[in-house]
C-alpha cells in the first residue's frame, strides 16, 4: 500500500496560530532550512506560515536537558518546612509523600507522588523518545507517537499540583498561631522544572514525526 501524500507535497500548510489551512504555498515542499517560507503569510491572521517550527530539535533538547538538571535539586532540596511548638521538620518531595501516607492521607500522598515523581519522569522519557525517533526519521508507530505527544501536552497542565499543595497548606496553616508551614527552595526548582518541560513540549513540532522514512524500522 503506497503512503499517503503529505500536506507539504500537496501545497498545503496550516497556520500554527489560528489553524487556517492555506493552498498553493510556494517553495520546495520538503524541509528547507528553518522551515519558514518568508513569501507566505496567513490570510486570516497575518502570521508567518511555517512548514515546521524553526530549530525545533535544538530548542526542545535544550529545554528538556535544562529541566532534567533542575529536577535533581528539586528532589534533593526540601520543598516545605512544617513547624510547631515542639518540632521543626523540612520535607523533600519523597519525605513529604511518606509523611502524608503515614499520617493518614494516602489519597493525597498518591496524588502528590504522581504529580511530582511519576509525571515528570514520564514526560522526560516521552519527549526524549519523540526527539530521538523523529531525528532518526523513524517510521515506527507514528500514530501512537502523535497520540503520545498529545498526552504529554494534556498532563502538563497538572504538573504544578505539588506546588499548589504547598501553597494551599501554607495558606491554611497561617490561620493557626501554634504551627507554621513555609515553602523552601526545592519548590522553586520544581516549578522551574515544570515550566521548562511545558516549554519543551510546546517547542517540539509534532509534524516532525511524519517526516523521514515511510517504512517501519
Amino acid at each position: 500500500m503506497s503512503a499517503l501524500p503529505r500536506a507539504a507535497e500537496l501545497g498545503l500548510i496550516a497556520c500554527t496560530v489560528c489553524g487556517q489551512v492555506c493552498r498553493n504555498v510556494p517553495g520546495d515542499p520538503q524541509l528547507d532550512g528553518d522551515g519558514v517560507d518568508d513569501a507566505m503569510a496567513c490570510p486570516r491572521c497575518g502570521s508567518t506560515l511555517r512548514r515546521r517550527k524553526p530549530h525545533s530539535y535544538a530548542h526542545t533538547w535544550a529545554l528538556l536537558i535544562a529541566a532534567f538538571l533542575l529536577y535533581i535539586p528539586a528532589n534533593v532540596l526540601p520543598i516545605m518546612r512544617t513547624a510547631s511548638l515542639n518540632d521543626v521538620d523540612d520535607n523533600t518531595i519523597i519525605s513529604g509523600v511518606v509523611e502524608l501516607w503515614v499520617k493518614g492521607s494516602p489519597n493525597l500522598a498518591i496524588i502528590v507522588f504522581t504529580a511530582s515523581i511519576v509525571v515528570p519522569v514520564l514526560k522526560f522519557l516521552a519527549l526524549g523518545t519523540l526527539l530521538v525517533s523523529s531525528q532518526r526519521g523513524s517510521g515506527w508507530a507514528r500514530v501512537q507517537r502523535a497520540r503520545l505527544y498529545r498526552l504529554v501536552e494534556l498532563v502538563g497542565y497538572w504538573s504544578m499540583l505539588d506546588v499548589f499543595v504547598v501553597a494551599l497548606l501554607t495558606a491554611l496553616v497561617r490561620f493557626s498561631v501554634l504551627s507554621l508551614v513555609e515553602p523552601l527552595p526545592g519548590v522553586i526548582f520544581f516549578g522551574l522544572t515544570v515550566v521548562l518541560t511545558m516549554l519543551a513540549s510546546m517547542s517540539f513540532d509534532p509534524r516532525l514525526i511524519w517526516d523521514g522514512k515511510d517504512t517501519d524500522d
